[in-house]
Formats: structure tokens, C-alpha cells, sequence
């Protein structure tokens, strides 16, 4: 009994499946029509989108510095209590720089720089407020007319600068690793201008370098100014000490006594302790000099972005595919559900 009742369901669900096959097939112009419509829909809409370009950088970070002969002379200066710097660092670590580079301080940073597109010379958000058009907007709001990044900053700039942050962060930058094996970071910024785009991202880069700089040599240009300063006390010193001995060693020419030339021993033996110091002081000055020149940059670039850059634009011929697929698709929904509600009313 049951075998029936499985059968007879089977047949109905049949004819059912091939009533409805007769009833689309009844409405095939009706489908392709809307389907041509579609197409033509998707072909309007790839000519009206705007040509975005694709600016492309890759770099590496280096999580340690690379040994060399200045590591040494680091160590042989800080037996005289010398910390010249250039330890590695993991705030700057592979991760971090990934996260870092969409972080606000440095987006705005490399938004504050000066760029020349198409001529013209100015600040980058300057540039990105023109092209987004956002001035015809502001003009009819009078709390952002007039607004410019080129003057003194306001509550309103601070406010305009965090949307354009997180609209380029979350839009139009992508950072990612290249492959699981090797640590090439892809960096890559879409703009719908060309020159836009490459400044971008290279000035985003350079932002990114100073700022490891700025950290990682913090230590080591502390000691050098340090070092600087003393060096130019000790050298002041010396100087006063030597004229002064020179003085009494003339005035004490015709003095034997011992007793009598003993200002002039006390000064011969200061101008030899001033000279020590002042020696091994420029000493440790020059080995934090090459110190510091030797600082491994944490980002090395392997690929800047070439113009022309990368187009990225919707092909007319697969906008139109899909425009006429949607159309279809959309059609044949329309009508069987009508034709069900039709079916439910009847019955």
C-alpha cells in the first residue's frame, strides 16, 4: 500500500514538474525579453562605472637585525657603560606592521603629505577630496564649507579625516601575505586615479619606515646626542685647562723648587685626565655614529608600482552575461510563483 501511495506521489510530482515546463515554455518570449532587457541593463551599467587602477607594492620585514662587525663595537662600548642602540624589536614584528600600516596615525600621516597629480601640487587629502568630489557635497552644508587641510585643524578636519580613513582602509587597502611559505607582503590600494594611486601607497610605505626608524634608532640617538654634548663640555674644558697651563708653565720658567711649580703639575695632570676623557669619548661618539648608520631597515621593497598600473574594470561582455542571466533568472521566479499563488486562489 505503501509502494502505492510512494507511486502515485511520484507520478503527480512528474506531472506537475511538466506542467509547469509547459506553462514556462509558454512564456519564453516574455523570458527572453526580460532577459535582453537585463543584458543590455548590465552592459549600461559596466560603461557608467568608473575605470579603478590597481597600485601594487610588495615588501618583506625583517623581524631581527643582521649580525655584523658593528655589533661588536656595541659591545665593546658598553663595558664603558655605553648602550649605543640597535637591538631588534618585536613591536615592528611581521604581524604587527600588517596592522599597523592600516592604523590611523600612519594613514593620516601619509595623507598629510604633498603629491603632484596631474599638475598640480598639494596634499594628498587635498587630491582625494577633489576626486571623490566631496566639495560639491560640503557646499551645501555650512558646517563643512570651505573646509581646508592646508590650514590650521579643526574639530572638522579631525571628523573628515576619521571617514576618509575608514573608507580607504576598508574599501580600498589590502594588505596580505603572498604565500604561505614566503614572507612577501602584498600591499595594494584601488583608486579611481591612476596617479592617486601610486603616491598613495608609496608615500604610505615611507610613513611606515620612518616610523620604524623613528622607534628602533630611538635608543641609539639618544646615546649619540648624549655623546655629542659631553664631547663638547670635555673639549671646552680641555681648552680652558691647557690655556691655563700654558700660563703658569711661562710664568714658572725660572722656579726650581718643586713647592713653586706645583700649580703646574696640578694643571699638566688635569690637561692629561681631560685628554683621556675627550679620547675615549670621540671614540665611543664614532662607533655610535656607524651604529647608527648600520640600522637594518625593518621594511625592504622589492616591487614598486609601474605606470601605467592595472586596470580593474567590468568587462561589457560579462556584465551583460550576468544582467542577461539575472533576467532570466528573475522572469522564470516572477511567473512560477504566480503561477503557484494563481494555483493556491483556484484551489
Amino acid at each position: 500500500m505503501d509502494r502505492y501511495n510512494d507511486d502515485i506521489q511520484l507520478k503527480d510530482i512528474l506531472i506537475k514538474l511538466s506542467e509547469y515546463k509547459h506553462y514556462l515554455w509558454q512564456k519564453k518570449v516574455k523570458i527572453i525579453f526580460f532577459s535582453f532587457l537585463f543584458f543590455v541593463f548590465g552592459v549600461l551599467i559596466s560603461f557608467l562605472l568608473s575605470t579603478r587602477y590597481k597600485a601594487e607594492l610588495t615588501f618583506v620585514v625583517e623581524d631581527e637585525q643582521s649580525l655584523s662587525p658593528i655589533a661588536g663595537m656595541s659591545g665593546i662600548a658598553s663595558q664603558f657603560g655605553f648602550d649605543l642602540g640597535g637591538g631588534s624589536s618585536t613591536t615592528f614584528s611581521q604581524q604587527n606592521i600588517m596592522e599597523l600600516l592600516k592604523s590611523r596615525r600612519v594613514v593620516v600621516a601619509t595623507l598629510l603629505e604633498e603629491g603632484t597629480i596631474d599638475g598640480k601640487k598639494d596634499l594628498l587629502i587635498e587630491h582625494y577630496i577633489t576626486i571623490k568630489e566631496f566639495r560639491e557635497v560640503w557646499a551645501k552644508s555650512e558646517e563643512f564649507s570651505g573646509v581646508n587641510f592646508n590650514k590650521a585643524s579643526t574639530l572638522e578636519h579631525d571628523s573628515i579625516m576619521g571617514v576618509i580613513w575608514k573608507g580607504l582602509t576598508e574599501n580600498n587597502l589590502n594588505i596580505e601575505m603572498q604565500n604561505d611559505k614566503a614572507n612577501i607582503i602584498n600591499l595594494t590600494f584601488i583608486s579611481v586615479n591612476e596617479q592617486f594611486a601610486k603616491q598613495f601607497i608609496e608615500t604610505l610605505i615611507d610613513e611606515m619606515s620612518k616610523m620604524y626608524i623613528t622607534h628602533q634608532t630611538k635608543q641609539a640617538r639618544n646615546t649619540l646626542d648624549f655623546l655629542k654634548d659631553r664631547a663638547d663640555s670635555v673639549f671646552v674644558e680641555l681648552d680652558k685647562s691647557e690655556q691655563e697651563f700654558a700660563r703658569v708653565k711661562d710664568i714658572n720658567q725660572r722656579i726650581i723648587k718643586a713647592s713653586g711649580r706645583l700649580k703646574e703639575l696640578q694643571l699638566m695632570r688635569e690637561v692629561e685626565v681631560l685628554n683621556t676623557m675627550y679620547l675615549e669619548i670621540v671614540k665611543n661618539l664614532e662607533i655610535s655614529k656607524m651604529t647608527l648608520l648600520n640600522q637594518t631597515p625593518i621594511i625592504n621593497i622589492i616591487d614598486m608600482p609601474i605606470l601605467p598600473l592595472e586596470e580593474e574594470k567590468l568587462s561589457k561582455s560579462i556584465a551583460g552575461i550576468l544582467g542577461g542571466f539575472l533576467g532570466g533568472f528573475l522572469s522564470v521566479c516572477f511567473f512560477v510563483f504566480g503561477k503557484l499563488f494563481n494555483d493556491a486562489i483556484v484551489s
